[in-house]
């Protein structure tokens, strides 16, 4: 995944008082689109050192968290360890070089993970083929923001050209809104985040 290096670098130091309370809000968003989610498995994708998923964890029956930093994946293999929790798994694996068929999940939410993704259009397909029927991808990000200027990432989204995009793939039911406004959020920029809701239907 793009910018791995990067993250690779700050995966001791990540977890500041600001990405801990972006993570709450987050996933407190990602936890109103959750139907039934006690009986599923989620993927953490994109996962970081977890802080997202971790406010998840009793929402899911169990989660996988995948990284493509080692360093990321050894952060939140600590805390699974620290705090003895059973229902998780992790892998560090790269969605953009590889493809996984034994992997299946009701629920993938990636969190401040697709603005790093160069080719968004084919992670979102690898990711449409790993969902169950009826799974859920969640995606929370940046609305597009014509203020960041970067070599390095995606300057955020239009909710609705995402969207199309996500119909292309094969993607259902998508309902998307910005739920959270921040100063100096994005690159130092002031921004918005939006979460947007999909679904797997492959009849």
């Amino acid at each position: 995944m793009g910018n791995t290096d990067k993250f690779e670098m700050i995966a001791n130091t990540y977890d500041t008082p600001e990405r801990i309370h972006i993570a709450k809000v987050s996933s407190d968003a990602i936890r109103n689109y959750l139907v039934d989610a006690k009986s599923k498995n989620a993927i953490d994708f994109g996962c970081g050192t977890g802080l997202v998923g971790m406010n998840l964890l009793n929402d899911f029956n169990s989660m996988l968290f995948l990284d493509t930093s080692p360093n990321m994946i050894n952060q939140i293999q600590q805390k699974i360890s620290d705090s003895n929790i059973q229902n998780v798994d992790t892998l560090c694996f790269d969605f953009e070089k590889e493809g996984l068929s034994d992997l299946h999940a009701d629920y993938i939410f990636m969190a401040q993970v697709l603005l790093h993704i160069e080719d968004v259009e084919f992670v979102l397909s690898r990711l449409f083929d790993v969902l169950n029927e009826g799974g859920h991808l969640l995606i929370v990000d940046f609305d597009k923001n014509e203020k960041v200027a970067s070599d390095i990432v995606h300057n955020g989204f239009n909710q609705d050209e995402l969207a199309g995009i996500m119909t292309k793939i094969g993607y259902r039911d998508i309902q998307s809104h910005t739920f959270y406004n921040g100063s100096k959020l994005f690159m130092g920029q002031d921004a918005s985040m939006f979460i947007l809701d999909s679904q797997v239907r492959r009849g």
